[in-house]
């Protein structure tokens, strides 16, 4: 597909065919005591448990392997702190063909070593969206590869789509899906591949209360960057653009938002219960269910843990 083909349920199924041998097919967990305490029933989609530990695999598996001969030759850059970088590093790796991560000064050693491990390239930058932008058009134009944004592309969105069309697979008649937000990929893909293969599902995007520019923009119907946010959920600090949240304008029901005590407590429940590693991004949708911010007494909810990196040595419990 092109960066400018419609995200729709057919250009979601191309990208599942397309990158199925290169992901995980996640697992669909459920528990009889999460049951309970929610009072109802949950299956939650293992996103931890993905290749580099994170959905972010499969939208930009999808964008390097959507890409004719002589684009992939050239290679393909991005600025990313974290999860898309690496899985960007990844793709290409796969694909034999180079990649540039442009990465802010400060990002953490460990995901500068994620990326590294997978053959990228890291290019540092300062510590601010400018200077990302900036440091990437400059790799762009000296080594004319293809940028691949982490969510404002279609290919990526429609990979990540393919998060939904498994779930689904799985458990076919959910009532709602929970989903996290930050720039709004996941969210797009996941919310047009759910309401094409169950109309009358609810989608709910979760976002913390210290980032919460989808709340509000979704509340006042146009799309307003927020505040600098803050949170411990530091994957969900990006803003939404227009074309993601053009898609969520459509297809989503409801954006609800969650306390950083309300994540830390999922995170920890998700451990205890489900023996599950989730970094905070990823407890985000299950901590709308702890803090009672969605109604689903009686339902079929799905809910999507989105990543399990985490630093280990900095567990926010300690």
């Amino acid at each position: 597909m092109s960066e400018n083909t419609a995200l729709d349920l057919a250009s979601i199924r191309a990208a599942h065919a397309r990158i199925a041998r290169y992901i995980n097919r996640t697992p669909v967990v459920t528990s009889s005591t999460l049951d309970a305490s929610a009072g109802a029933s949950l299956f939650f989609k293992c996103e931890n448990l993905q290749k580099v530990g994170a959905f972010k695999a499969r939208g930009a598996t999808n964008a390097v392997f959507s890409l004719a001969d002589a684009e992939a030759a050239r290679g393909v850059v991005t600025h990313s702190s974290g999860n898309h970088g690496a899985a960007l590093a990844r793709a290409a790796q796969l694909r034999g063909i180079p990649a540039y991560i442009v990465m802010p000064s400060n990002a953490p050693r460990t995901k500068q070593d994620a990326v590294k491990r997978y053959g990228g390239t890291v290019i540092f930058c300062e510590p601010t969206q400018a200077s990302r932008e900036e440091t990437a058009q400059r790799v762009l134009q000296d080594t004319g590869a293809v940028l691949i944004h982490a969510f404002d592309d279609m290919r990526v969105m429609a990979g990540q789509g393919t998060t939904a069309v498994e779930l689904l697979e799985s458990v076919g008649d959910l009532d709602v899906i929970l989903c996290p937000v930050g720039g709004g990929g996941l969210l797009s893909g996941v919310a047009v591949a759910a309401k094409a293969l169950a109309p009358d599902i609810k989608v709910i995007a979760v976002e913390p209360a210290g980032a919460d520019d989808t709340a509000q923009s979704f509340k006042i119907g146009r799309f307003v960057p927020g505040s600098p946010p803050k949170s411990i959920a530091d994957g969900l600090l990006t803003t939404l653009c227009e074309r993601t949240f053009a898609e969520i304008r459509r297809h989503v029901d409801d954006v609800v938002t969650v306390s950083e005590a309300g994540i830390v407590q999922s995170m920890r429940s998700l451990w205890q219960v489900l023996k599950l590693v989730v970094e905070p991004s990823g407890a985000v949708a299950y901590a709308a269910i702890v803090e009672n911010r969605v109604e689903i007494a009686g339902k079929k909810v799905g809910v999507i843990l989105s990543g399990g990196n985490l630093d280990l040595d900095k567990l926010p419990w300690q």
